[in-house]
């Protein structure tokens, strides 16, 4: 059953930047089937607002400072199966698609979107279902074919995106020079590349790693 103006969807937004946040509740308060309950900086915030106010529709960013969205997304789906969170984001990276849906998210939106796109989500998942745009979609679908990296080798490519020797991954990561070169040659293999520069060029694009 659709809404009615007297039980309005109730959205939480999180967000660490005030001006979206101000966008966001002007394009919410526009529409009488809709009213914003909380406002949270960041996920610490998110958590603690959730569980006081219960919202029908979290509206998540992914990176915050102290505890960024995917780490809250996890922690309230976790603690409530009825949590529905759509992640909006500045970033559309494939990692950051498939990290933000395997938290539990059951939507997906860039802050560029159309006010009247945003509704839209809002109403599609209030209403039990997911909202993932088409182009987001088919990076979800790449990223899905795409090799997996192991923990191992994704905190080697954030050394290498850092411009890291070989000889300084091994000394940070306390393992040999050779271990080193067998994970970035693996790491290559993975990602498609030619050299350590376009595994880093690769991994910025993905959102593997964010330096």
């Amino acid at each position: 059953m659709s809404p009615t103006p007297h039980t309005p969807i109730r959205v939480l937004i999180v967000d660490d930047h005030a001006v979206v946040q101000q966008g966001l509740i002007a394009i919410i308060d526009e529409e009488s089937d809709m009213a914003v309950v909380g406002q949270a900086q960041n996920g610490i915030e998110a958590i603690a607002l959730f569980r006081q106010e219960q919202p029908d529709i979290t509206l998540m960013d992914l990176r915050m400072p102290e505890m960024g969205g995917v780490e809250a997304i996890t922690t309230l789906c976790a603690e409530f199966n009825t949590a529905r969170i759509i992640v909006l984001t500045t970033y559309d990276g494939d990692e950051d698609i498939y990290r933000g849906l395997r938290a539990g998210a059951k939507g997906f939106l860039l802050k560029d979107c159309k006010p009247s796109e945003l509704r839209t989500a809002i109403r599609t998942v209030h209403s039990g279902q997911q909202y993932i745009p088409p182009h987001v979609g088919a990076k979800l679908v790449q990223r899905m074919n795409n090799p997996e990296l192991t923990d191992r080798e994704l905190e080697v490519l954030q050394l290498v995106a850092q411009g890291m020797s070989n000889l300084e991954i091994s000394a940070a990561l306390t393992i040999t020079e050779n271990t080193v070169k067998s994970n970035i040659n693996r790491i290559l293999s993975k990602l498609g590349a030619k050299d350590r520069t376009q595994a880093t060029i690769i991994a910025l694009k993905r959102g593997l790693t964010s330096s």
